[in-house]
This record gives structure tokens, sequence and C-alpha cells, in this order.
């Protein structure tokens, strides 16, 4: 359950025709204002306003936010929606990107199952048109969402088909060098997320890691460059690459497994000497991942260069270089000191995540990888979709939804709308009184 409300009424997809007349009536006289779509914090159902109009895009964030009855909830975020997917249709690109990312943002903090479902190929196919013919931030904005879109569905032939779509057209753009690199390390991203959710095909399967590989594999440094750091351009996209490629690992047969890391075993480790920190956290986790895995086959596994990658892993971990900023060097060494336990030791040091009245505890690098995967796409989303979306759910190990009692809903964290009135009110209430002590004070003062 989302922690900001009790949800008493059903997921519907037809709701949005109750708003009809009044946003209807709300058009006339209605200004023009920018666009802006709904934002990562804000896309509770609370903060958001009627509709008034789909002709002027601006509608959709304009006004203060109206209390919304439990009721209407549901219908008036539908209503809504309906007009964002309309204006996926925009001519300018500007408000097709706005339409994307407020429908993007509004799947991540709510589940819309039904909604999502009867118009899933309108979604695909504005999607595909935003990677086709868009520019870079609206394929950045299209990619994004069709992650959201398989993560509401689920695996299933409706993910199944979205990805049989979109697959083509995402590894057309990840391997277009005139592509912006930003586009390409989105959709690398994508379709790693849209793979891991949707493929029912061993084949798609390998071929999706062999287009990850060919992306990655760039960065490797050769025996005759060993002195020579890898950080280009290019490194944002090779890092997605890897990081998306290591993910679609944890779900391979057991024969691929072995055969990706006699490939890359001995490789991988080039990336830790990258001039670039993300790309040496990304490298240094998925070495433990791969680790992980080859343990889980064979509990004697021998690593033969195991020396020197501990080597390499401990300078990490006490890295001192002064050429480095302070918080790279802390998140580097932080993450490092895990590594070189995991490799070491075969130590995973648990974190807990806790999201209403649950917790889950995060006990492996496979575990981790994933919910920080998932924790990428789906932001501050991620805690409502752990609590009632099925998919993650089963992912992660949770068993069905939890209703939380009375008692718990009570003691959940008041939404931010809600604190913000409280917050005015009382702000109110201490104006008035100042006024009022003050008048006192006048009054008193012409008396004497």
């Amino acid at each position: 359950m989302p922690k900001n409300k009790k949800r008493n009424t059903p997921h519907r997809g037809g709701g949005g025709g109750g708003g009809g007349s009044g946003a209807a009536a709300a058009t006339t006289g209605g200004q023009h204002r920018n666009v802006q779509p709904f934002s990562d914090e804000d896309a509770s159902i609370e903060t958001m306003s009627h509709c008034s109009g789909y002709s002027d895009p601006s509608s959709f964030a304009e006004d203060a936010p109206e209390v919304l009855d439990e009721e209407g909830t549901q219908e008036d975020l539908e209503y809504k929606l309906k007009g964002l997917i309309d204006l996926t249709l925009d001519k300018s690109a500007k408000t097709r990107q706005a339409a994307l990312e407020g429908i993007k943002n509004a799947l991540a903090s709510k589940m819309l199952y039904e909604f999502i479902l009867e118009r899933r190929m309108t979604l695909t196919d504005s999607i595909e048109r935003s990677l086709k013919k868009g520019k870079s931030d609206e394929q950045r904005a299209a990619a994004a969402l069709a992650s959201v879109l398989c993560i509401q569905l689920g695996p299933g032939i409706e993910s199944e088909e979205i990805l049989k779509t979109l697959a083509p057209i995402l590894k057309k753009i990840i391997c277009d060098g005139t592509a912006s690199i930003q586009a390409r390390q989105t959709c690398a991203a994508c379709f790693g997320v849209c793979c891991f959710i949707a493929t029912d095909d061993i084949t798609e399967l390998y071929s999706t890691l062999e287009c990850l590989e060919n992306i990655f594999t760039k960065s490797y440094l050769q025996e005759k460059d060993t002195n020579v750091t890898c950080s280009t351009p290019n490194t944002v996209l090779h890092i997605s690459s890897l990081l998306a490629w290591t993910l679609l690992l944890t779900i391979c047969p057991i024969n691929e497994v072995k055969k990706k890391l006699e490939m890359h075993f001995h490789k991988l480790p080039s990336l830790l000497s990258c001039d670039d920190v993300n790309m040496r956290i990304a490298a240094g986790e998925s070495l433990a991942l791969l680790f992980e895995l080859a343990r889980g086959m064979e509990s004697d596994f021998f690593y033969e260069d195991m020396e020197s990658l501990t080597q390499m892993l401990r300078a990490l971990a006490t890295d001192g270089n002064k050429h480095r900023a302070k918080v790279d060097k802390r998140k580097q060494r932080s993450v490092f000191r895990d590594v070189l336990k995991a490799v070491e030791e075969r130590d995973f040091p648990t974190e807990t995540v806790k999201f209403g009245p649950e917790r889950m505890y995060i006990d492996s690098w496979v575990k981790k990888h994933t919910y920080d995967t998932f924790k990428e796409v789906l932001g501050s989303g991620l805690q409502y979709h752990l609590q009632s979306n099925e998919f993650l759910r089963n992912v992660f190990e949770l068993g069905p939804p939890v209703l939380p009692d009375a008692a718990t809903l009570k003691t959940m964290k008041i939404p931010r709308f809600e604190r913000h009135l409280y917050n005015s009110a009382a702000f109110k209430a201490r104006t008035k009184a100042r006024s009022k002590c003050r008048d006192k004070r006048a009054d008193i003062g012409e008396f004497f």
C-alpha cells in the first residue's frame, strides 16, 4: 500500500468520463502556461490538480493542487493520463517529451495495471514513434517510459509484444555511433530492463547480451596499453551497457553463464584502471557478482589471477590519490571494501530496505544489483512498487502484497501536500496571533 493513503477503490481503466464536463467548463478563459510533467516526488495523487482542457498542454501543471477524495482520486489521475497520452502525438517536440515524462513519473508512483493494459498498444506506438523520429531528450524520455511500462505489466505476452516491437529500434540506437551518447545510454539501460522482464526467447536473450557486450568491451584495455586510462565520452554508455549485461547474466542458464565467465573474467579487471570512478565502481560490483555466480555453480571455484586482482582491489579500497575528488574517493573506498570482502572472504554486508510496514534484506550481490537497477528506473516510486507490484515482489521473493491495518496506516508518513497544508495553517495562525499581540501593545502605548 502507498504510504500516503488507503486504497478503497479498485483500479479501473475507464474512469475518465466523470471529469469530462468539468474539464470542458474549466477550459473557457484558461491561460497558457509552460509544460511541466509530473515531478518524481510530486506525482502522488493528492498533488494533482484537475485537468482543464487538453488543447493546452500547460494545463497539466497549472494552479494549486486540490485535495481529492478517495473515490475521485483514481478517476482524476486516469483522466489526466488520457490527456498526456494524447499529447504524445503533439507537433511540438517539447510537449511530446513532457507528456512522455509525465506518464513515466505517474506510472513510477502508482500501479495502474488495468488502465495501462487497455492502452498498451497506443503507448507502444507513441514510444516507437519518439524513438524513431525524436531527438536525444525525447528518445531518452521514450526509453525511460518503456522500462516503467514493462515493470507495470510484468512478464507476459503484453510485455513480450512491447519488447518485440521496440527491440530492433533500441538496438539500432545503441549501436549508432552518430546518435546522442545520452540517448544510447538510456536505451541500453532500457533494453536490459525490458529484456529482463519480458523475454521468453533464449535466442533473444543471447542476442541482447551480445549487443551489450559489443559496447562495453570497447573499454577493455589491450595488453600493450596496460598503462592507458580508458575514460572517453562513450564511457557513460559503456557503464550502462555493462550494468545491463550483468543484470541479464543473472537470468541466463548455467552453461551460458560459464561461457561468459570464461570470456570476461580475465578482461573485466582492466576496467578497474579507468580514470572514471563510476566505471571503476561498475566494474568492481560486476566482478563481485561474477564471483558470486561462479561460486554458486562450483563451491571450489579457483581464479588464477587472484593475487593480482586482490592487490588491485585493496589499492582501490584504500585509495588516497590526491588528484581525485574527496567524494569520489570516499564512495570508491566504501564500495571496494565490500567488493574485496566478497572476492577474498565470500562475504556480503547485508542491507535492510524498509517500505511501509515491511522490510527486505539484501543479502547477495545479485539481489543488490537487481535492486539498484529498479531503483534507478523507478526512483522514489520503488518503495510503492515493492508494496504493490506483484512482479517486483516475485523478483525479491516478498510474497503476496501485505495490507496494513488501520493502526499501521495512522503511523505512516503524512503526504507532503497534507504536511504543506498543515504548516501553512500553522503559519497563518502564528501570524494572526502576533498581529493581535502587536495591536494590543499599540493600544496600551496610546493609553499611556
